[in-house]
């Protein structure tokens, strides 16, 4: 099974970016489709950004679309989400996940290997 680490997250003011990357180790990082979600407290868990297994296939939430970029290196075992113009309702934790499926889904429930998360607090 794959294991995630996420790092890069910490307090930013509105409109500030930060950089999320999720590290991956103990199995071919190309069989596996990532994705990022977020949860803030009291709220269910949300799918932000997926990318297909070599990066051809990516999606986004509405909420970020335009904001978030996601992307991949297959080479360095590791997938980054670059988020501009944050907002405060962009405050969570992040958590990076995989699963063996080849398109890019943003449904928690389907993916099965998980990080431990990282805060992203967004306020003046």
């Amino acid at each position: 099974q794959l294991r995630l680490v996420e790092s890069g997250g910490g307090l930013v003011q509105p409109g500030g970016s930060l950089r999320l990357s999720c590290a991956a180790s103990g199995s071919p990082f190309n069989y596996y489709t990532i994705g990022w979600f977020r949860q803030a407290p009291g709220k269910e868990r949300e799918g932000v950004s997926c990318i297909s297994l070599l990066g051809e296939r990516t999606d986004y939430a509405d909420s970020v679309k335009g904001r978030f970029t996601i992307s991949r290196d297959n080479a360095k075992n590791m997938a980054v989400l670059q988020m501009n113009s944050l907002k405060p309702e962009d405050t969570a934790v992040y958590f990076c996940a995989a699963a063996q499926f080849r398109e890019c889904r943003l449904r928690a429930s389907t993916y099965d290997s998980w990080g431990q998360g990282t805060q992203v607090t967004v306020s003046s």
